[in-house]
């Protein structure tokens, strides 16, 4: 069982970056509004009060949202599930790379 001690693994949005190419699985933990309003291309859309429902096949999961604070609370749901999580560190409001806009 996850404690509230254990630490999740982290990575900067400049290290994310590096690891877009290896078809990793980057959960966008926003509202669906702020979704559509810009993400990073390969993000897929699963809000923070859906984390619960999520079933992917993918045993390491990387998760971002605005600030890096919901997807944290993601980040242990997720954990309690059984995944491998990483979250992004500064989210979207650090991000500079490509952005995509719509769903």
């Amino acid at each position: 069982m996850f404690s509230l001690f254990s630490k999740i693994p982290s990575v900067s949005t400049k290290e994310l970056e590096t690891r877009l190419d290896k078809k990793i699985v980057l959960l966008d933990v926003r509202t669906p509004a702020e979704f559509k309003g810009g993400h990073i291309p390969q993000a897929i859309n699963k809000p923070l009060n859906k984390m619960n429902t999520y079933q992917g096949k993918e045993k390491e999961v990387y998760l971002i949202c605005q600030s890096g604070m919901r997807s944290k609370k993601a980040a242990k749901t997720l954990k309690n599930k059984g995944y491998d999580v990483i979250n992004v560190r500064g989210g979207m409001s650090q991000w500079s790379g490509t952005i995509k806009r719509g769903k």
